[in-house]
């Protein structure tokens, strides 16, 4: 008999042999493994003793029955910080056979309505922090967080809600993309999506039980949410963060213990400036990964010496579930300078266990492995989500003969390192000549004033478009003003790809995960 895939595998395993050990902490909360799945078992019948059912013809309140899309179940949606009942969420929501939609709660009324009305949601679970927000949308039913959720809880304490996954490749999740390059679209994930992540994601890290992982990047967020999985699944600690707070972050590192921080680009910038960094002892730390955009080596390398462990990038994406590839050295590297093996932790790295990953050309040929002839990322997995809810067209245009076509542009160099030189949307084409965006980025990054950069196309009449920049400096550095900054471009990178402007500002545009939202700088140009 073959025993379909499943997450909820995970907290069962977890309730029976870690049962004892603390699974979860929030400011004073404390959780064990026992106390979590309990909660989650709760939430599960609650959920399932809720009235929405009877709206939805052909589903039972075990989720038995399919719906639109292949979809088991109705779609509960989260609008919440990184919380213990969003962690419930992740396996309480699938129990009761219903399909978990995060939202990301920094988008604004109509862009949450616009979701909620795609993926047909029939319960909004609310954080008292973003009541009003939620006070503006329209769901069938609305749950807030607090007293009325634990008073559901309560109700169905010490329930067991024994959930029977006839098909792994049911979908269980939804998560919706950015929306930068047009409406946001619903990736379905299935139980197998989840399941082979996890447990791919956990042997190409190296985790253990000993792991004591602290959400600093959004649950809702692509960088986010796939750790959940992996850490019930070895029985390691969550440590939640509602919001990013670089003191905050110092502060839970040395208090907690924590081993692994996941981190993107303008977070790392924000730890490496930050004051407290002197008083904290990071020292429990073993490993530190950074994705959402390629970082620097002078960023690695600062993050490395500051918390004395190894630092490496990652990429994933919201429809591969999400992690695809991880920039770790191999032990032929060990004797290898320090610079040399930083610049291979910097790239973009290695796929993944479970991940078929290549760099291809326009004809979908593999381009030479030469660090410089660049083609577009495309992955196959047992991680790539179904497709794109109620969007057959979308979903036709990324996955095409087996392969998720990524956007990403990128070069592979001999041992196998891929590394990302732009997205497809990104790349700058000046006077017929393309221009990595990224490339510029990082040159700008490596001046000792500059805390954060990002470089857009600006039209221009003769050649097309030019590289123009936004800057922000760090605190209390040396002035620098926009001449000195392009002669230090200038002596890196070839003349054409020096920024023909630069702004400074305050602070750049960012999305709900922190990354730098480029589509509205695109916009002051």
């Amino acid at each position: 008999m073959i025993v379909p895939l499943t997450p909820l595998d995970f907290l069962e395993r977890a309730r029976r042999q870690y049962g004892e050990l603390e699974a979860l902490v929030e400011g004073d909360r404390r959780l064990s493994y026992t106390e979590y799945a309990a909660r989650c078992h709760a939430l599960a019948a609650w959920l399932q003793s809720l009235p929405f059912w009877a709206d939805l013809p052909g589903v039972e309140p075990d989720g038995s029955a399919q719906n639109g899309g292949g979809v088991a179940g109705p779609r509960v949606a989260y609008l919440c910080p990184n919380t213990v009942e969003l962690l419930e969420a992740y396996y309480g929501v699938l129990l009761a056979g219903c399909v978990l939609v995060p939202l990301n709660i920094r988008l604004a009324s109509a862009e949450l309505q616009t979701i909620l009305d795609d993926c047909g949601a029939s319960v909004l679970v609310v954080h008292p922090s973003l009541a009003a927000l939620a006070d503006e949308l329209r769901v069938p039913l609305r749950v807030d967080l607090g007293p009325t959720y634990e008073r559901g809880l309560a109700d169905h304490a010490g329930s067991f809600v024994d959930r029977r996954v006839d098909d792994e490749n049911e979908v269980c999740e939804l998560f919706y993309t950015s929306g930068t390059t047009g409406l946001p679209k619903g990736a379905m994930l299935t139980h197998r999506n989840l399941a082979t992540h996890a447990i791919d994601a956990a042997l190409s890290m190296s985790c253990t039980h000993r792991d004591v992982v602290l959400h600093t990047i959004p649950l809702f967020h692509v960088n986010g949410w796939g750790t959940p999985h992996w850490v019930t699944l070895l029985g390691a600690r969550h440590v939640m963060l509602e919001r990013w707070d670089p003191v905050e972050v110092l502060r839970l590192i040395e208090a907690e213990g924590v081993t692994r921080l996941h981190l993107v680009p303008t977070m790392a910038s924000s730890l490496v400036v930050c004051d407290d960094l002197q008083n904290r002892n990071t020292s429990s730390l073993v490993q530190v990964t950074i994705g959402g955009s390629p970082p620097g080596p002078e960023l690695l390398a600062e993050l490395e010496d500051a918390f004395g462990c190894e630092v490496i990038s990652g990429y994933g994406m919201t429809e591969s579930a999400p992690q695809m590839t991880k920039a770790l050295t191999k032990r032929s590297h060990d004797d290898l300078p320090m610079a040399e093996q930083r610049r291979r932790r910097a790239t973009t790295g290695l796929p993944n266990v479970g991940v078929e990953l290549r760099v291809v050309d326009d004809s979908d040929l593999e381009v030479p492995a030469d660090d410089s002839t660049p083609g577009e990322i495309v992955v196959r997995s047992n991680h790539v989500m179904a497709g794109y809810w109620n969007n057959p067209e979308a979903t036709a245009e990324v996955l095409r003969d087996g392969w998720l076509r990524t956007g990403d542009i990128a070069v592979v160099d001999a041992e196998g390192y891929v590394r990302i030189v732009d997205r497809k949307k990104d790349l700058i084409i000046s006077g017929g000549e393309n221009i990595s965006s990224v490339e510029v980025e990082q040159a700008l990054c490596a001046h000792p004033s500059v805390l954060e950069a990002a470089v857009v196309g600006r039209a221009d009449e003769r050649w097309g478009e030019v590289p123009h920049a936004f800057v922000t400096l760090r605190p209390s550095a040396a002035p620098v003003d926009s001449l000195e900054l392009t002669a230090f471009v200038g002596e890196r990178l070839a003349r054409f790809k020096v920024p023909k402007g630069i702004e400074f500002l305050d602070e750049l545009p960012k999305g709900g995960s922190g990354k730098i939202l480029k589509s509205e700088l695109r916009r002051r140009t």
